[in-house]
């Protein structure tokens, strides 16, 4: 056989295989497409794809978190960009108010299909400034569950931000 028909049946067979892979992308693509949370969402009642942390609601988070962090707002925030810079995330949405708080909404994707899933972090500032509460927020797009994603990636994002401070 010529080395142009053996290398296009390569090819043919390489997209024949990784045809599901780009099928998901197109519906991911068209089913979930990019749109910003301006303000800190919330899940809702029955949710099995979502976590939330802080702002007076826990919702699929087990553990005991300190939301208060004996930290300014710049301190935990350049950690927020340290975590999303190495995630490889990417930022929808970021605003600082005058009162100086912050808050951010970006997409993570999970590694192989690279499902998106929002997370949307707010860090405002109290009393004098040495201090600063925090708001966590990640839910996925698509499914009707999570397999426990979301919960984690909180509870990993709350730890650097914690540990950090």
């Amino acid at each position: 056989m010529e080395r142009s028909t053996l290398q296009r049946r390569g090819i043919i067979l390489a997209l024949l295989i990784a045809s599901p892979w780009l099928l998901c992308q197109v519906w991911i693509a068209v089913g979930a497409p990019d749109e910003a949370f301006p303000t800190m969402p919330n899940c809702p009642d029955t949710s099995s794809n979502c976590a939330h942390l802080g702002g007076g609601e826990s919702y699929r988070m087990d553990g005991t978190y300190a939301l208060t962090l004996n930290a300014t707002v710049e301190q935990v925030w350049s950690n927020v960009d340290q975590y999303i810079e190495d995630s490889g995330s990417e930022i929808l949405f970021e605003k600082t108010t005058m009162e100086g708080e912050r808050y951010i909404h970006f997409v993570e994707r999970t590694s192989f299909w690279r499902f998106p899933d929002d997370v949307a972090v707010s860090v405002s500032p109290l009393g004098d400034g040495t201090t600063c509460q925090l708001e966590l927020h990640s839910q996925s797009r698509l499914g009707q569950s999570d397999l426990g994603v979301n919960p984690n990636r909180i509870e990993d994002i709350y730890n650097v931000l914690a540990d950090g401070s």
